[in-house]
């Protein structure tokens, strides 16, 4: 018959498609114990918080980068509580040192809102970094929370473009995931933004138990401040790695109607390569 030379390929192939192996997934996550987060913020109060953001605020008046920051952890906090309620946060800020601002964990968005607003820059200067401290006491409060079924996290929010912060911390202690979200001003003769950057990652990847992300703001930007904000909403258990996280797309301005490349947006810039 004239069909019947075909029948024979055709229930070939279709047996073939049915006995093959599916695809692998693109990304599978190990099944594990969810883990409500304790989440320390620690937020830099040096001078160079104070200086402005490329927007304005109620009348005119300029926005600093402290500002921003206050609004970015309320963001947080509010989505992040409605995420999950028993996420718990507690508030630190960095001077010459550690020190604390609300040492109590608490998912009371009333005592959160609180606390942000006790962050402020001394009048005194501020000389130096150290985050020796901040680990210890990370370290301590992050056995706590294990021992509550809970996961620790630190977020140092950092803001100086000329001082590395320092740190004495042995490398075989890892209790705790590190974030950090860094605002700096243009590379320049008397700064050195990558230095700083590069620390903070290295910093990281010292201390760091899951995967911690770092971030960098270096357009004074407020979106990007509160895209990046966004991101580590993430869970730390559930990360993918940072090189392999491409979301969300960066924006690029589309092409003249004539031709041409497009333009790289400000908030798309970064200093490491």
């Amino acid at each position: 018959m004239e069909g019947g030379s075909s029948d024979a390929p055709i229930s070939a192939a279709s047996h073939q498609a049915a006995n093959a192996p599916p695809p692998p997934p693109l990304y599978s996550l190990p099944p594990s114990l969810f883990m409500p987060e304790d989440i320390l913020f620690c937020v830099d109060i040096g001078p160079e918080s104070l200086a402005e953001m490329r927007v304005s605020g109620p009348k005119g008046r300029g926005v600093t980068r402290l500002d921003a920051i206050k609004q970015a952890l309320l963001l947080f906090a509010h989505s992040k509580l409605n995420m999950c309620t028993d996420h718990r946060f507690s508030f630190s800020s960095l001077g010459k040192s550690f020190s604390w601002v609300k040492r109590e964990f608490s998912n009371d968005i009333k005592s959160v809102t609180e606390a942000v607003r006790y962050l402020t820059v001394p009048e005194a200067p501020v000389e130096g970094a150290d985050i020796t401290k901040l680990f210890e006491l990370a370290n301590f409060e992050a056995r706590r929370s294990h021992a509550q079924g809970r996961l620790f996290r630190v977020v140092l929010v950092y803001c100086r473009s000329s001082v590395p912060p320092k740190h004495r911390w042995p490398v075989n202690q890892k209790t705790f995931t590190m974030d950090v979200v860094y605002l700096h001003d243009k590379p320049g003769p008397d700064n050195c933004p990558q230095k700083v950057y590069d620390t903070l990652v290295d910093a990281v990847e010292h201390v760091s138990q899951y995967e911690g992300y770092v971030f960098e703001i270096g357009q004074g930007m407020t979106r990007v401040l509160f895209r990046h904000v966004c991101v580590l909403l993430a869970h730390p258990t559930q990360r993918c790695m940072q090189d392999d996280f491409d979301v969300p797309k960066t924006i690029v301005k589309r092409a003249p109607p004539g031709g041409g490349e497009g333009i790289q947006s400000d908030d798309s810039m970064i200093i490491s390569t």
